[in-house]
């Protein structure tokens, strides 16, 4: 049976409003948290973008539920020193129930510091080189890194889990995937693809893959659209948009191109339970372990009622 947990918006909500979905979704059975880390809303409509570590804190004293980042970026706007501090600081918050989920991260976040935005294969190198520095210093040795792409220098984190914190890596495409499966304790994905996750097994994964996926539960399928499509439109941009437009206004402007037939046609939404079953048996049959779901749009509460009643009995 695959797991289910909720994946927290860090774009759409503020740092209270986000612990108490945490205690809202422990209640409706979800099983473990997702947390996005962003330095910037995908567009302005969304309206937030509190920082990730600070409500992780929070989160370990209201919540007793495993949390992954999902995900976070530790090569550009944040060094991977600072990241291995942080993560290792939330792992002995959380009691060992953390794991660092990271990625190559997106231009919108990660170029603000003015740092020019690296094509693809580059940013790959630097997020193995990033796990590496962060794994080193989380053995608790002095650490001294003169890389490609990072220096470290008489590094040594004091405050420590007692085991190391699990490092999830992002995959979309099969190159993440194979990068997953060889440096990587788990698969994190928004895609119900098994190819994607027999590449990452192929490739040496053994850890657990995590899926996640939005959706809207509303009084009508219209009315969900609507809410999702106001909200989300960036999510149905193809190719590599979404990581390298710089700014919400940006993507604001891409996505006058997204119709709400399209959102539709991807987003369960509306009253009726099957879209929301149908959705998550296809990440459970693609081969995910653990599967995430994000609810679109300020009707949170009634969203876990009808996940708790309407939904969970009958999940694969």
């Amino acid at each position: 049976m695959v797991s289910t947990g909720y994946f927290l918006s860090c774009e759409e909500f503020g740092p209270r409003e986000l612990v108490r979905q945490a205690q809202w979704a422990a209640e409706a059975g979800f099983e473990r948290l997702w947390i996005s880390d962003h330095f910037h809303p995908w567009i302005a409509e969304q309206g937030q973008s509190p920082f990730v570590w600070s409500v992780i804190g929070a989160l370990s004293e209201r919540t007793r539920l495993p949390i992954t980042t999902a995900v976070t970026c530790p090569t550009t706007r944040v060094h991977p020193a600072i990241i291995a501090q942080a993560a290792a600081t939330a792992a002995v918050q959380c009691e060992g129930r953390f794991a660092l989920g990271v990625g190559s991260g997106e231009a919108l976040n990660e170029h603000i510091l003015g740092d020019a935005w690296p094509p693809a294969p580059v940013r790959l190198e630097m997020l193995e080189e990033a796990v590496a520095v962060i794994r080193a210093l989380h053995t608790g040795d002095e650490v001294d890194h003169h890389g490609e792409h990072y220096t470290v220098e008489n590094a040594r984190l004091y405050t420590l889990p007692d085991r190391p914190v699990p490092i999830y890596v992002s995959a979309f495409g099969p190159k993440a995937a194979k990068l997953a499966g060889r440096i990587g304790d788990g698969l994190c994905s928004t895609k119900p693809d098994g190819d994607l996750i027999a590449t990452y097994r192929e490739s040496g994964g053994v850890g657990p893959a995590q899926g996640g996926f939005k959706v809207c539960h509303a009084p009508t399928e219209e009315e969900g659209v609507r809410t999702a499509r106001r909200l989300w439109p960036s999510e149905h941009l193809p190719g590599e948009l979404a990581q390298v437009l710089p700014t919400p206004r940006h993507f604001e402007q891409a996505s006058t191109l997204v119709t709400e037939e399209a959102v539709a046609g991807a987003v369960p939404t509306g009253p009726d339970p099957r879209r929301y079953l149908d959705t998550l048996r296809a990440y459970a049959d693609a081969g995910y372990d653990e599967v995430y779901v994000q609810q679109i749009g300020p009707d949170q509460e009634r969203f876990f009622e009808f996940w708790a009643q309407e939904v969970a009995p009958h999940a694969p």
